[in-house]
């Protein structure tokens, strides 16, 4: 009987290996969403999804979640309905700048290092195909809060993203649930925002 010998079995890379080398590896002076979702090969769409979550977490300009909003809408849509990772030409070709891209994966390695130190396969049902979809439907609703021109209200959304893409990319049931929950609580807390904003506007107005 023949043996594998695991020696020879090189371990999946972590989705922070894979955005380092890509980030080191490229040499054109912008990199597009479809180049993206191309290095980042079978876990494309949720890494992408991802990638976009973070980038509206940390500071950027203004209207960063203007432009980065409508891509993760699509992608949560495709997620939502069970297909392969695949954008329209005019998606697909928005890019960033490689200086842009470095820099916010050099600022986001610590945390997401620490983060994947943290996951692992739990709770299979909530990362199951049926799951993913119910998953992208959540998603959507959140990339809608996010493109919203609500002041910080990027934020919230995107980290609520971020967390279930993590807890997808892992197959980890628990981080998903709580990237759900949080998802729920700050749909909630930014429409009460919303809605106590306009009320005092109406007392203000008489």
């Amino acid at each position: 009987m023949e043996y594998l010998d695991t020696s020879l079995v090189r371990p999946r890379p972590t989705l922070s290996r894979a955005l380092i080398r890509l980030a080191e590896e490229w040499t054109e002076p912008r990199i597009s969403v479809a180049q993206i979702l191309s290095a980042l090969g079978d876990r494309g769409l949720v890494g992408l999804l991802l990638i976009l979550a973070i980038f509206n977490v940390i500071p950027n300009p203004p209207g960063t979640s203007a432009v980065l909003g409508l891509p993760m809408l699509y992608l949560s849509w495709q997620m939502m309905r069970g297909q392969m990772p695949w954008l329209p030409q005019f998606l697909a070709g928005r890019s960033f700048d490689i200086a842009q891209f470095r820099s916010v994966v050099t600022r986001a390695m610590p945390y997401l290092n620490r983060i994947e130190r943290l996951l692992r396969p739990r709770l299979p049902l909530l990362s199951s195909p049926a799951a993913m979809r119910v998953l992208g439907s959540v998603c959507l609703v959140l990339s809608v809060v996010l493109i919203l021109p609500i002041p910080l209200g990027n934020l919230l959304p995107a980290a609520a993203i971020a967390i279930i893409a993590l807890g997808a990319l892992e197959r980890d049931g628990v981080w998903i649930l709580g990237g759900v929950l949080f998802g729920i609580a700050t749909i909630i807390f930014l429409a009460s925002t919303i809605v106590i904003l306009i009320a005092a506007l109406l007392r203000l107005l008489g």
